[in-house]
């Protein structure tokens, strides 16, 4: 594949993103919101490059993304080697996201999971650990979307591929979009409080 047949490749991806996901980032944002004004919290995890976007998102809500402002609770679940180290050697790899939000985990926060295909099983037994304890879900994955995409409450799932690069540089537009919304939401909401 020639540099013009990817680049082809992402810009179908970035026409999905703008075209058809504006209204999910802006439901997402607001379910965000909500979960943060009520004094709840966003878990992220993922595997690999999608781990490295959970933290990533993690940052920019802990930090700040465009605007000064006060920190907002996010935790990436895949930061924590010696949890993580732990679970996988005394347990399973499959349970190293899935303890962590039955621990960490209250009704009204959200788990924002994210895997290219839509089947991690780590990523897959930390949604139904947020279900059975009340979180809200938002799916990020791409191609068919995989057992996240009924799993979801809230999903962007970027269909016109199943590359898991484009996919991840879809998933990497969605959350800037989303943080972005996210801070103008709650600094317009805590100007007027």
């Amino acid at each position: 594949m020639d540099a013009n047949q990817i680049a082809e490749q992402y810009l179908a991806v970035a026409d999905e993103v703008f075209g058809s996901m504006l209204e999910q980032v802006e439901t997402t944002a607001q379910r965000i919101a909500a979960c943060l004004q009520a004094g709840g919290k966003v878990l992220l995890c993922g595997n690999g490059g999608s781990a490295a976007d959970a933290q990533h998102i993690a940052g920019e809500f802990l930090n700040r993304f465009l605007k000064e402002r006060r920190p907002y609770a996010a935790i990436a679940l895949s930061t924590d080697t010696s949890t993580m180290t732990a679970i996988g050697n005394d347990y399973d790899f499959a349970q190293v996201f899935e303890k962590q939000v039955q621990a960490l985990g209250r009704p009204g926060d959200v788990l924002w999971a994210i895997s290219t295909s839509g089947n991690a099983e780590n990523v897959m037994r930390a949604v139904a650990a947020a279900r059975a304890n009340g979180l809200a879900v938002i799916g990020m994955t791409g191609g068919a979307g995989g057992r996240l995409a009924p799993a979801s409450d809230i999903l962007f799932c970027l269909q016109s591929t199943s590359s898991t690069p484009r996919i991840q540089e879809g998933h990497q537009l969605l959350f800037h979009l989303i943080c972005e919304r996210l801070e103008e939401i709650m600094v317009a909401s805590e100007a007027s409080a």
